[in-house]
């Protein structure tokens, strides 16, 4: 293994091979800025939902580098490249480091009391004229469990509001349903070890290798052992995954339900069931195998466009498995029947009796990294520790936790989702809109009306963030945040391990940590329980992590068993923790289902095709032994379709070395020069059909909007376009929107649409029109050849590379460990 090595270049550094059932070996990466560091302090990776565990280093009072912690069993020394080089990012120099508030049109330097003044008599007032459905909380995937339970009791007890979700509702929410659909309760079944011991990988709408490189990176070094893992991939685009797999199919987009259900009726036509399992742990069997009896191979090739023999072949894989470890992301979750789609997976694992056993389940993945605690908390459109809003027992609960009355707590309805959150504060019913850490000014789809509604004169917004996002700048009150590394708190990656995040310096100007900020807004509001005792009694990130461990108990996110202390001394754990699983729980579901059954489920479910409920009494009668529950779902066109006027399909999505809207990532020189600037993928058979070439200035428009950007040709499946979904305005002349030279950011052309049961946007079924404005001039598009962006000829593009700033270490044996 080479000591020290360009992490731009090679993003998933040296193998360590390792065979089936041994541990992964640790590789210690690191990357450090000059010489000397004063002390090591303990965190995880903030910038993808893999979570990985590191030490950050601090010198001089400042942030100077990090490495990997050999000793976590979440990535045992690896460190991704948006981990090596993202903490740079902290000290931007375009940080928030005073309050802003707008006065006269601009937005001006303010102090703390005249911002929260501000956003306090602003918020009784609306308390007091129109009631609490008038304030609406939009939070983030980025805060810790401390802060998001603190926001969650503001919002749901303090406010009284059913207005909260969070941008992981772009990102997680169909994850997240489609565990409730079929388990009855939210919670990843499988563990990231399960990669160690599968002996067979299917990625649904996965690409891995650049949404969670670090466990890429496992499974890279179990493909370059003995005995390595057979894998299936289902992605579009020419993913690294795809090019390591034995099956590779390429769908048409908002196509994922026919072929899943063809999947499924490969193996009942087969019979590669477990029929002892089914009969044990399942309810709705028949139903399903019904629901599917149709829908061969080759009518789904008709409809996917992909050939019949490779369904089989795929088919065939899944059955042959001794050891099924399945994995889905946003290829499904952002597509057309998100939820229908993911659920069918859960489908695949429960027929084949894979679940609950080692190499045995299935990953619902998070895009973000505390995605899991928006869930658990009920930051998102849930209430906290997985209780069913629709269960009057599980409301009582949280008014006796929370010593308030049970109708303090809205519960009359669904809580709300952000698409709709959104959607009232157009129509004027929401007139506070509280966002903190995200920018939807970029990240939403069709962002002119985005734009509108931010800007309306009805809507007071508050933005709570680190530096001068597009959306920051279209805000009323502006409330400069500390972020990783600047404060202590906990999060949950997306198989359920929590880590400690400890402050390792101090955050610039007057930033504050968001706990602060809404402990703050709490004790000016005066929020009272129902004996007059302040609502939230704890005052920093200790207290409130006990207060969730007292809301959590007893639930299947139980955190009893956690503590600061232990979290320090052993790094990672998983929950449930508590008296009975004191060293966590590895994998869900080992001994059963555990939380399906009516009285204690989170949800009643839906029907997956309309998003209709099904009501208690219904669910009672179809599992009141409290089974998972195989559900069938009829595939259906996409609603947005090619035609004459828009002839391509259009999808987005995220690539290696940026996050959300580049942020953090945009700040990072070493991210930001690998993907300087937004470009356009096309098929090569495609691009020669249209007469273009790599590097052609071209203008992608759908009915929302248009972005132009340099032509990057692939072996993406013709017919389709691909948009990285990162770039927005903060570093044009325009800063909150398009220029003379148009938009740049991919969700000017997507369309406001979504699942009908998790809610979650779709941004990967537009129809659009490409048009090329200018010839290439010798300029290559701004793409990195290392991943599924690569050109289909590399002589079109030179390689990808970091350079001398990108160098950083890797070695096998571990280093002295952290000091706190």
């Amino acid at each position: 293994m080479r000591e020290r090595i360009d992490r731009i270049a090679e993003p998933w550094g040296d193998r360590t091979p390792y065979r089936p059932g041994q541990p992964w070996p640790v590789r210690r990466d690191a990357h450090l800025t000059g010489d000397g560091v004063d002390r090591w302090v303990p965190a995880a990776s903030l910038l993808h939902s893999n979570g990985d565990a590191m030490d950050v280093a601090v010198r001089d009072g400042r942030i100077v580098g990090v490495r990997g912690r050999a000793d976590d069993r979440v990535n045992r020394g690896r460190l991704g490249p948006k981990d090596l080089f993202g903490w740079q990012a902290n000290h931007a120099r375009d940080r928030l480091t005073v309050p802003l508030v707008r006065r006269g049109g601009e937005l001006e330097e303010s102090d703390w009391d005249t911002a929260m003044g501000l956003v306090v008599d602003r918020s009784k007032h609306l308390l007091e004229e129109h009631g609490p459905g008038a304030i609406g909380f939009y939070t983030s995937g980025q805060l810790f469990l401390e802060e998001y339970y603190t926001l969650a009791v503001t919002a749901r007890a303090g406010i009284g509001t059913n207005h909260l979700d969070g941008n992981t509702r772009l990102c997680t929410a169909t994850a997240a349903e489609a565990l409730k659909e079929t388990f009855g309760c939210d919670g990843q079944p499988a563990s990231y070890t399960d990669v160690d011991h599968c002996d067979t990988l299917a990625l649904f709408g996965h690409n891995m290798a650049e949404t969670q490189p670090v466990l890429w990176m496992r499974v890279l070094d179990r493909l370059a052992g003995p005995e390595p893992p057979r894998l299936l991939c289902v992605d579009p685009r020419p993913t690294p995954a795809a090019a390591r797999s034995e099956v590779h199919l390429a769908p048409r987009t908002g196509t994922n339900v026919a072929l899943l259900n063809a999947l499924l009726h490969e193996l009942v036509r087969t019979d590669r069931i477990d029929h002892a399992y089914v009969r044990a742990h399942t309810v709705g069997y028949q139903e399903l195998a019904a629901g599917v009896a149709k829908c061969t191979p080759q009518w789904a090739a008709r409809i996917c466009d992909v050939p019949a023999r490779e369904i089989q072949r795929a088919a065939e894989l899944l059955g042959e498995a001794r050891k099924l470890l399945s994995t889905v992301l946003q290829g499904v979750y952002q597509s057309h029947q998100a939820t229908a789609a993911a659920v069918q997976v859960n489908n695949l694992q429960l027929l084949r009796g894979m679940l609950g056993r080692p190499g045995c389940g299935v990953l619902q993945m998070n895009g973000q990294p505390t995605a899991e605690n928006t869930r658990e908390c009920g930051a998102d459109g849930d209430l906290p520790g997985f209780r069913n809003w629709e269960n009057a027992a599980h409301v009582a609960e949280l008014a006796k936790l929370w010593n308030v009355e049970e109708e303090r707590i809205p519960h009359y309805g669904a809580p709300t989702p952000a698409m709709q959150i959104f959607r009232y504060a157009e129509q004027g019913s929401i007139k506070l809109l509280w966002i903190s850490g995200t920018n939807p000014a970029v990240s939403l789809p069709e962002l002119a009306r985005i734009r509108e509604l931010l800007r309306s004169e009805g809507l007071f917004t508050v933005v709570q963030d680190l530096y001068p996002t597009e959306t920051a700048l279209l805000a009323d009150v502006v409330l400069p945040a500390a972020t990783w590394g600047e404060k202590t708190g906990t999060f949950t990656n997306a198989d359920r391990t929590v880590h400690l995040c400890e402050q390792a310096v101090q955050p610039p100007g007057q930033a504050r940590p968001d706990l602060d900020i809404l402990l703050d807004y709490a004790r000016r509001m005066d929020f009272r329980d129902r004996d007059g005792a302040p609502l939230i009694g704890w005052h920093d990130a200790p207290g409130a992590f006990e207060a969730w461990q007292r809301c959590s108990a007893g639930r299947p996110c139980d955190y009893t068993g956690l503590s600061y202390e232990l979290l320090r001394e052993r790094g990672g754990i998983q929950w449930p923790c508590d008296a009975e699983h004191p060293d966590g729980t590895e994998r869900l579901y080992s001994d059963g289902i555990s939380w399906a059954a009516p009285d204690t489920c989170e949800t009643y479910g839906r029907d997956l095709v309309t998003g209709a409920a099904v009501s208690e009494t219904e669910y009672r009668a179809l599992n009141p032994g409290g089974r998972a529950v195989l559900k069938a779902a009829e595939y259906l066109p996409p609603h947005e379709d090619v035609s004459a006027e828009h002839p391509l399909q259009l999808t987005t999505g995220r690539t290696l070395y940026h996050f959300h809207t580049r942020t953090k990532t945009g700040r990072t020189p070493q991210l930001d020069a690998a993907a300087p600037g937004m470009w356009v993928e096309i098929g090569a058979g495609e691009a020669r059909s249209r007469g273009l070439g790599e590097g052609d200035l071209v203008e992608v428009a759908t009915a929302r909007g248009a972005v132009r950007a340099r032509l990057r040709v692939t072996a993406i499946r013709d017919g389709l376009l691909f948009l990285p979904f990162h770039y927005g305005y903060w570093d044009t002349p325009g800063r909150t929107g398009p220029g003379p030279d148009g938009g740049r950011a991919a969700n000017e052309t997507t369309v406001t649409d979504w699942d009908p049961v998790s809610k979650q946007p779709l941004y990967k079924t537009a129809a659009a029109r490409l048009t090329r404005i200018a010839p290439a001039d010798g300029t290559p598009a701004p793409a990195p050849t290392t991943t599924a962006s690569a050109p289909a000829d590399p002589a079109a593009a030179p390689p990808t590379t970091g350079g001398p700033d990108a160098l950083a270490d890797q070695r096998p044996d571990p280093a002295p460990e952290a000091t706190p």
